[in-house]
């Protein structure tokens, strides 16, 4: 007897059991449900494959984009560091560099300008003058000093401190300091050549006006005729000598007269000093006149002709020039235009403020 189970069992009329036919239509649907998940995975890992190196490239890009923008970054940092120093240092040179030429030890010739009216706060004020001239001499490296000169004049006082000046550090240092006159060399200008070891000039220069004067108006008469009454008043005899709104006295001129010769005959002798034999003395010499370069050196006033190159070249032996001369800043400048700026916008509003209260 062959059991209904056996494979080998060839009878077609063998029954069917049940519970295996239950079981092959369970199983058999199992079988294509299987393949959707498989086919899913599958192509999900294709898809995945190919959004893999999609995504690697767009890192890629996203990457060099971020390292390039750093890098622009730094670069425009540097550049603007780099313009910033530029522009400070810049600033620092043109605002606060002090203009005194820096001492040489090389064999030079030093110069001073003497340049414009010579009065305090200018820039041939004895201050600055002096200060440059101590710089000139002291450096080691200079084998004479010579005052470049072109000035009408002008202060007599700040004159006569430089001409000191220039016979102490002479005696002092035991350099030459010569004197080279480019226009003009007159009244106050010539009173600090005059203490020069020599005085260079050009052929067609201004020399001389040695003499003094001092200048104003008197506005009396238009104020008499304009109806104009001056309402001055002093303690003190003398104290509105001078008001130009006020008539002036025989006294007053007497007066006035002597002190200009007491400076005069000042002026006089610091000539005959500091030009000694050399003077061919005539009446006009000390009359306020001046002359040219050429008619300078006839009568003594100057020794020779020639320029600031020819007396470094020539006379000094050391063709190198290096300037000395001191002068404002454009810091100080500003500020002193600044100040007076400020000077007068202080007056002005006292004088609005005085009004509204009148």
């Amino acid at each position: 007897m062959s059991s209904p189970n056996n494979p080998d069992n060839n009878n077609p009329e063998q029954p069917v059991t049940p519970g295996a036919d239950l079981w092959s239509k369970a199983a058999a649907p199992a079988a294509p449900a299987a393949s959707p998940a498989s086919a899913a995975s599958a192509t999900s890992g294709a898809a995945s494959g190919a959004a893999g190196w999609e995504r690697d490239v767009l890192e890629r890009l996203v990457f060099a984009s971020l390292s390039e923008q750093r890098a622009a970054r730094r670069w425009r940092l540097y550049n603007r560091l780099l313009w910033t120093a530029v522009v400070l240092l810049v600033m620092w040179v043109v605002f606060f560099k002090d203009t005194t030429a820096k001492t040489s030890t090389s064999p030079h010739t030093a110069v001073v300008e003497i340049k414009g009216e010579i009065a305090s706060g200018a820039d041939a004020s004895a201050e600055f003058v002096v200060a440059a001239m101590r710089s000139a001499f002291e450096d080691t490296g200079s084998r004479a000093v010579v005052l470049l000169i072109n000035s009408p004049g002008s202060s007599p006082v700040q004159a006569g401190i430089i001409n000191d000046e220039m016979t102490r550090l002479k005696a002092k240092y035991n350099k030459p300091l010569y004197a080279v006159v480019e226009e003009s060399c007159a009244s106050a200008a010539y009173y600090i050549a005059s203490a020069a070891d020599e005085i260079f000039v050009d052929k067609a220069s201004i020399v001389g006006s040695i003499g003094v004067l001092m200048d104003g108006f008197g506005f009396t008469g238009v104020m008499e005729k304009v109806g104009v009454e001056r309402r001055l008043l002093t303690a003190g005899e003398n104290k509105g000598f001078l008001d130009p709104f006020s008539p002036m006295s025989e006294q007053q001129k007497e007066y006035d007269h002597t002190m200009l010769e007491q400076i005069h005959q000042q002026f006089i002798g610091v000539v005959k000093k500091g030009r000694g034999t050399k003077l061919k003395e005539t009446p006009e010499m000390f009359s306020g006149l001046f002359w040219t370069g050429q008619q300078a050196v006839d009568m003594g006033l100057a020794d020779k002709l020639g320029s600031l190159d020819y007396v470094a070249r020539e006379v000094v032996k050391a063709e190198e020039v290096i300037d000395y001369t001191r002068r404002d800043n454009m810091a100080e400048r500003l500020a002193k235009k600044f100040g007076a700026a400020v000077g007068a916008g202080s007056v002005q509003a006292v004088r609005s403020l005085a009004s509204s209260i009148h």
